[in-house]
């Protein structure tokens, strides 16, 4: 829960609108600023005060604990010039929490982490256990001292300023051991405990057994990704509290699923009572990867627990990432935060122009030129399959004739893959047209590089047939002049010569130029490849120069 509070008319404003903004995260404090404070440091994870940075420096310093405990807290100035991150930039939260504030409110957000001010991933933000001189191997890294990455498992990390070697480290690793002097250890979700109990074992013995049998085996607790039990186990209260003090979910499947897991370890008892030979080694098997510890039973009198614990591989992550038509304020957040996210980008090199100066210092980039599809696809998921983290750039959606098709074709279930959706070059030409697409449309590529000519005029014509808008991505170029033509001649058999056509070129860029012709008006040699040329349907009207599709067929009445 993020805390609203206020003193002035001009902070109340600004509360209500992050309150509108905001209805299931934000609660509003009323009453003396003082107690205002108290409270919502008592109560949230987060507070925005609409106060002076002073004030709430002398409100909360006696209030202050622990860094990695206490709430994140923002200033707003009175003004709504400023969302400045005071408190908790990382552990709380307040750095990205500025940036959505003042997204919010149009202010700018003031980070003054260091990190986070030159673009260096702070390691306690990584989303993995941290252990070590985090504030030391941070510093190094800000002054450019050479830091070395031990990884004894490949996980997909963001790009770190790190070399071979160096008087400080990163290790990364899910062994128990105490980080060196000048080193951090970062703790991977590598390990999965498989859990088998009988009824109404109890949490401790459980919590217990799951404890020594990483200890025995030198593994640390912080790198427990999840428990995973038999679906007769699910509601098990001992399996479940045990998860609870771990911080971890509990993953069940179904016993004819563990029946077919080969297992050292079988036991008729297990089968007797919920239909298969294992539990504990079946759950950690099932979905891959090395056991380090075989099926051993709770200390009690009778044991009511088992366990065994499988190491799984690191798995690389593939984003898909969609850039939007160009302009950098169609750029969606979320696809900045996977160029951020990405130690390795892959991308046409036009397109990673575009974005260079997004990408996080130690990026390594792989551009390649036109007409290399299939080999940025590829390459993106060979890397992936290194374990690295990987950002597969395209423009528009990366799902619309983009980069998604390509890469997924080459993608097994052996990596991790997101999509990042972006504007399409259809949507935003359609903004600037009016609104062309507001009934059932239809992108088409005129492009017969990939797709035969045949196929491409059979689409043109069931949309001519079904009285579909028609944009035309890909629609004229030096070596093919006349697709466009002819796709203009087989609507023109089922629509007026007045029909609205719209013209846009580089939508959204600094050199976009848009215009409404009619169907018998357009000259297809002003087209060129970096043009959308919509088509509309027998309803499409021209009003007041804007492009119109309505979202029915009943119109108000008929020009005359």
């Amino acid at each position: 829960m993020i805390g609203l509070i206020s003193a002035t008319a001009a902070g109340s404003a600004g509360c209500r609108r992050v309150a509108s903004a905001w209805p299931g995260r934000t609660r509003v404090y009323e009453g003396p600023v003082g107690d205002a404070v108290r409270r919502a440091f008592a109560e949230c994870e987060q507070l925005v005060c609409f106060l002076a940075t002073g004030a709430v420096v002398r409100l909360v310093a006696p209030l202050l604990i622990d860094k990695a405990s206490d709430p994140g807290i923002v200033c707003v100035d009175e003004g709504g010039r400023f969302a400045v991150s005071l408190v908790g930039g990382h552990g709380g939260g307040a750095n990205e929490l500025a940036r959505e504030v003042g997204e919010l409110l149009g202010a700018e957000p003031v980070v003054t982490t260091a990190t986070d001010s030159v673009g260096v991933p702070g390691l306690d933000t990584l989303g993995l256990p941290v252990e070590g001189d985090v504030a030391g191997v941070s510093r190094a890294m800000l002054d450019g001292e050479p830091v070395a990455l031990n990884a004894e498992l490949a996980w997909p990390l963001p790009p770190l300023r790190v070399a071979e070697t160096g008087a400080y480290s990163i290790r990364v690793s899910d062994v128990a051991v105490e980080p060196a002097e000048r080193e951090v250890v970062l703790r991977p979700p590598s390990l999965v405990v498989g859990v088998g109990a009988s009824k109404g074992a109890p949490v401790d013995e459980v919590l217990g057994l799951i404890e020594d049998a990483l200890r025995d085996a030198g593994l640390s607790v912080k790198s427990v990704a999840e428990l995973a039990t038999v679906d007769a186990k699910a509601e098990e209260p001992g399996i479940l509290g045990a998860a609870e003090r771990l911080g971890v979910p509990v993953v069940t499947y179904g016993a004819e699923e563990l029946a077919a897991v080969d297992v050292p370890n079988p036991s008729d008892a297990p089968l007797a009572a919920v239909g298969t030979p294992s539990v504990a080694e079946a759950a950690a098997l099932l979905r891959g990867g090395e056991l380090l510890v075989p099926k051993r039973k709770s200390a009690a009198s009778p044991a009511m627990a088992t366990c065994a614990v499988v190491r799984r591989p690191g798995r690389g992550r593939l984003a898909v990432v969609g850039l939007g038509p160009g302009a950098r304020d169609l750029l969606t957040p979320r696809a900045k935060d996977e160029l951020r996210r990405a130690s390795v980008l892959v991308g046409l090199d036009q397109y990673v122009d575009q974005i260079r100066d997004l990408l996080l210092p130690g990026t390594r980039i792989l551009e390649s030129g036109l007409g290399a599809e299939e080999e940025r696809a590829r390459t993106a998921v060979a890397e992936a399959r290194l374990g690295q983290a990987v950002a597969l750039i395209g423009s528009g959606d990366a799902g619309v004739y983009a980069m998604a098709s390509p890469a997924l074709a080459e993608a097994s279930d052996d990596i991790d893959v997101v999509g990042v959706p972006g504007v399409t070059a259809a949507l935003a030409a359609g903004a600037i047209l009016g609104a062309p697409l507001g009934h059932d449309h239809v992108s088409i590529s005129l492009s017969d590089l990939h797709t035969p000519w045949e196929i491409i005029e059979r689409r043109v014509r069931a949309a001519a047939e079904a009285d579909l808008v028609v944009t035309f991505y890909n629609p004229r170029s030096r070596g093919r002049d006349w697709q466009l033509p002819k796709a203009l001649t087989i609507l023109a058999g089922h629509r007026k010569p007045t029909t609205p056509v719209g013209v846009v070129r580089n939508a959204s860029r600094p050199d976009e130029s848009s215009r409404v012709t009619t169907l018998a008006g357009l000259d297809p040699a002003t087209v060129d490849m970096m043009t959308v040329v919509t088509v509309g349907n027998t309803a499409t009207r021209e009003i007041a120069g804007r492009m119109v599709t309505p979202r029915g067929y009943r119109w108000q009445e008929e020009p005359k």
